[in-house]
């Protein structure tokens, strides 16, 4: 089974490592939605206008498939 790596950058760049198996591309998609919400959500207002939040989704051999972005703005 494939291996994917989530790495997460706020504020410093945390790279994933360990990574996990899951069975294609879909399963990794998901994973990722499902993680990024628990990691905005650990953020505890952490996030401040200016600032950026980025997943970003690799396989086995580091070639990107995803990034998920949020990015804070305001006040205007």
């Amino acid at each position: 089974m494939p291996r994917y790596f989530f790495n997460v950058t706020h504020e410093r760049i945390v790279p994933d490592d360990v990574g996990e198996e899951l069975p294609d591309q879909q399963a990794a998609w998901k994973e990722a939605t499902v993680m990024a919400g628990q990691s905005l959500q650990g953020l505890d207002g952490h996030l401040r206008p200016g600032r950026e939040w980025k997943m970003e989704v690799t396989d086995e051999f580091g070639n990107p498939l995803f990034v998920l972005r949020i990015s804070a703005e305001g006040p205007f």
